[in-house]
């Protein structure tokens, strides 16, 4: 059997109008079967703050100026899939900011009420949103939600993932957020889909179809976007001036079948 190997990483160049707190998200979030560096400089010394297998978060206090994140990490093979816990089916039925599930749980059952099995339920709202969504970059704001997604008819892969989260959970199925190094897109950025609980187990759903499932590299997970910025500034003002992404696979990309069960390890 081939051992899947990975190559990701990142560069941000952030200029600090002010001093203030930074707290980084660009790290490979399961830390097992990786090798990795992460350089914030000159001179800084990020804090290290883990939720086991979902977020390594990097906090930094950064001064007035600029500075550089620059992450590289090759990933050698899986890890096991993630488990669904008993706190994880509550927290993950709930609406949150950019996941309305209150607002769309009509649409939702119109549409997919029929629908037997949690397996043909996630291919079936995939498809579903993917054939009613353009993909347009640059459509959409960083306030935008699921319902202004279904409004506006196009978004970029968060608002993609966001209106899967909501109808599912609207539909009974906890569904939440990871963002990810997805070797194969194009344009190349940080991308995100969403998961669902499908028999225990995490289930990546990407309705853009944009990057294989198999391949992707979980950064962090959470309810929505607003638990995974790569890049978050409190108590100050900063300008992003450069952000550069890479992300590949040695060997071929493999396919990938919206029916399939895909789960990120």
């Amino acid at each position: 059997m081939t051992v899947l190997t990975r190559r990701v990483g990142a560069r941000l160049v952030v200029d600090m109008l002010q001093p203030a707190r930074v707290v980084l998200q660009v790290a490979a979030a399961d830390t097992r079967g990786l090798t990795e560096t992460l350089l914030v400089g000159p001179g800084l010394d990020p804090q290290e703050l883990v939720v086991a297998g979902l977020n390594r978060l990097h906090v930094v206090d950064a001064p007035a100026g600029r500075f550089t994140v620059t992450y590289n990490a090759t990933v050698v093979g899986r890890s096991e899939p993630v488990p669904v816990d008993p706190m994880d089916e509550i927290t993950y039925l709930r609406p949150s900011r950019y996941a309305e599930s209150d607002r769309l749980g009509a649409i939702a059952m119109a549409e997919f009420s029929w629908i037997d099995g949690r397996a043909d339920l996630l291919a079936a709202v995939s498809s579903w949103v993917g054939s009613r969504i353009e993909y347009v970059i640059g459509s959409s704001g960083p306030t935008d939600g699921a319902v202004d997604t279904m409004l506006e008819r196009r978004g970029v892969c968060r608002d993609f993932a966001h209106l899967v989260i909501a109808l599912l959970r609207s539909l009974g199925v906890p569904a939440r957020l990871a963002a990810v190094y997805a070797p194969g897109l194009d344009p190349m950025d940080f991308h995100a889909v969403a998961e669902a609980a499908v028999d225990g187990h995490w289930r990546a759903v990407d309705a853009t179809l944009l990057a294989p499932r198999s391949t992707l590299v979980r950064i962090a997970t959470g309810r929505d976007a607003a638990d995974t910025s790569f890049l978050s500034i409190y108590g100050g003002a900063a300008d992003l001036l450069e952000s550069e992404v890479w992300s590949v696979v040695d060997g071929d990309l493999p396919g990938d079948d919206v029916h399939s069960l895909v789960s990120l390890t």
